[in-house]
């Protein structure tokens, strides 16, 4: 009870006193959140010298820690990566690009999903539809700079977290193990993962980073495996608006084509010794 008598008055205080251009027809927001993954060398780092793991750390380090924008208003977003990050450190990581989500559409309203991926110089369009997330309320709150957040869990499968990247590992797992929980591309129907998100009333869109929306406000921080999301930055009706278009150009597919696609031609590369 003492929990919904809090978000009660949370709830409250939102409509009694943010701005009302929150809740005008024009209304558009830009959340800037960090990703930050440790680095995992597995078998072959235990066989490497500390100085070279940090040398190693630091030209994964524009794979490892990236900023992203999300542009949302009340029904439609878009979520791309901040470029800005190479152009500071002056690296590229052309080899990163074909496993790193691209940029992103999303219609809470209509349920609309797109995608572009870039794979060795081609372009798709990834298509398909945003499912409903299972979220699980909690009491817990947490204050992520001037917003009040609180606690929403939910468990998806590492298809869901990861459809746009591929890993040997994963499919050596699918060679070794041909049984029914691993399908021929690649995905391991049965292997879930727990995510933790904190979201906050105080800006009252469903919307979030990457795909996860479906929460009675913004979604400010996402932690799912050993990946955390932060928003570090929350712009409401910025003076310059962004126009919110919904891409067209690549060929289209569906995630599922699409980690099938890019699994068998890495398999075509290994084959071929590349």
């Amino acid at each position: 009870m003492k929990f919904f008598f809090k978000y009660f008055i949370i709830i409250v205080g939102v409509l009694f006193f943010l701005p009302n251009a929150l809740f005008a027809q024009d209304f558009q927001g830009k959340a800037y959140y960090f990703s930050k993954t440790p680095m995992d060398l597995g078998r072959w780092g235990a066989k490497m010298s500390e100085q070279r793991k940090k040398e190693v750390a630091t030209r994964l380090k524009n794979r490892l820690e990236k900023t992203y924008i999300l542009t949302f208003n009340k029904e439609e977003s878009t979520y791309k990566e901040d470029e800005m990050l190479d152009a500071i450190s002056g690296a590229t990581d052309s080899w990163g690009k074909n496993f790193t989500p691209g940029n992103q559409y999303k219609n809470i309203k209509t349920n609309e999903f797109l995608q572009i991926q870039e794979f060795y110089g081609k372009v798709f369009l990834v298509k398909d539809t945003l499912k409903p997330i299972e979220w699980t309320m909690g009491k817990e709150t947490k204050q992520i700079g001037n917003y009040t957040c609180f606690k929403a869990t939910c468990k998806r499968s590492t298809f869901d977290l990861s459809w746009y990247n591929f890993s040997w590992s994963e499919l050596r797992r699918n060679e070794k193990n041909q049984n029914d929980t691993i399908s021929k591309d690649g995905i391991e129907a049965d292997d879930m993962v727990e995510v933790v998100a904190w979201y906050t009333p105080m800006i009252p869109v469903s919307q979030g980073p990457i795909d996860y929306q479906g929460l009675p406000g913004l979604i400010l921080e996402v932690n799912a495996g050993n990946t955390t999301l932060l928003c570090n930055k929350i712009i409401l009706n910025p003076d310059e608006r962004e126009v919110i278009k919904i891409p067209k150009k690549g060929k289209v597919v569906s995630k599922k084509e699409y980690k099938s696609i890019i699994t068998n031609k890495m398999q075509e590369f290994r084959s071929n010794g590349r």
